[in-house]
């Protein structure tokens, strides 16, 4: 379920507001009838370096000399 809420009983009822979120329910945040911001539960995002590894295939020697057109793109500036 989705609700909208005004910015001003936004910050008068954050608290209530919050616990609604955390229920499940979303809650859009308006100025003037027009949708600024969403409340939404937050989403944790576990980032793993690594899990390519050994899956790309690389040469470090690939960009050891300039690119020229990108050399070129600049001369001048």
């Amino acid at each position: 379920m989705t609700t909208t809420v005004n910015v001003h009983e936004a910050k008068t009822t954050l608290s209530k507001l919050l616990e609604r979120v955390a229920a499940g329910e979303r809650v859009v945040i308006a100025r003037a009838g027009k949708p600024v911001a969403d409340l939404v539960p937050h989403q944790r995002v576990d980032v793993v370096f690594g899990t390519a590894a050994g899956l790309l295939d690389y040469d470090p020697g690939t960009f050891d000399d300039p690119d020229e057109q990108v050399a070129e793109a600049f001369e001048g500036h």
